[in-house]
């Protein structure tokens, strides 16, 4: 009788844990539980999708020049220029016209951001997937950034380069925008009232800080859709989205 009642109790109990375990995979299967594919393909998705609305926001007509968040603004090395714009003849002029062409370089380039950002999301792994997933609410931002950037730059830079060259204000570059603003201020800078004063030349490598300032916007734009993704449903344009977002809501 004894070993009788241990048997039931043991069926009950083998029983109860398999009834517990279909529960759980029943759940699991309604509630349609993410695989490590879901992830992986999601946030590519996401990182695609975020990269696509930022450049094509970017490369828009003013698309930097009037958003105060991406503006680029001459170099903080070039700050006393602008502080002594009246010294040089025609200055404030000339000081509107490099930073309209700055901008209009950068939004040049930014037609062809989004193919070099999507070309560079090759490869994530299960655990930085689900970090990301779980993490800040830049996270999948910061991962992109943090693995991509400095091919970015190498690709971004010669863009940048040849946008800079373009005659983009009449029959002005923006680098001999800038190679004028500079030379006339470096000829001041260096001359005896110049030093008196302890005025200092300008020397900012113009295409390297143009194209830090231009990823930097491009972050922040995907930072931005990043976030929509994460809190707004409505953001969530595919069903993979949706499914992968929607886990961590």
């Amino acid at each position: 009788m004894k070993k009788k009642l241990i048997m039931l109790v043991t069926v009950s109990l083998l029983l109860a844990g398999c009834s517990t375990v279909m529960n759980v995979l029943q759940t699991a299967a309604d509630s349609g539980v993410l695989t490590e594919a879901d992830v992986i393909r999601g946030l590519k998705e996401a990182l695609t999708v975020g990269a696509k609305n930022s450049s094509s926001l970017l490369s828009a007509v003013d698309g930097y020049y009037k958003d105060a968040a991406v503006k680029i603004m001459l170099p903080d090395e070039a700050k006393v220029i602008v502080e002594n714009i009246s010294k040089i003849p025609g200055g404030e002029k000339l000081i509107e016209n490099v930073v309209l062409s700055i901008n209009r370089a950068a939004e040049d380039a930014a037609k062809d951001a989004a193919p070099v950002f999507v070309n560079s999301i090759t490869s994530m792994t299960v655990t930085d997937g689900f970090n990301i997933l779980r993490g800040a609410d830049n996270a999948a931002t910061m991962y992109l950034r943090n693995t991509t950037y400095n091919e970015l730059y190498a690709l971004y830079k010669p863009k940048i380069e040849a946008s800079t060259k373009k005659d983009i204000i009449g029959t002005i570059s923006t680098e001999e925008s800038w190679n004028t603003l500079t030379s006339k201020w470096n000829t001041f800078a260096n001359s005896f009232a110049g030093k008196i004063g302890g005025f200092k030349p300008v020397n900012t490598d113009l295409n390297d800080f143009l194209t830090r300032k231009a990823l930097d916007g491009i972050f922040l734009k995907i930072a931005n859709e990043e976030l929509k993704i994460r809190k707004d449903v409505n953001a969530r344009v595919t069903p993979l989205l949706q499914k992968v977002f929607g886990s961590v809501n």
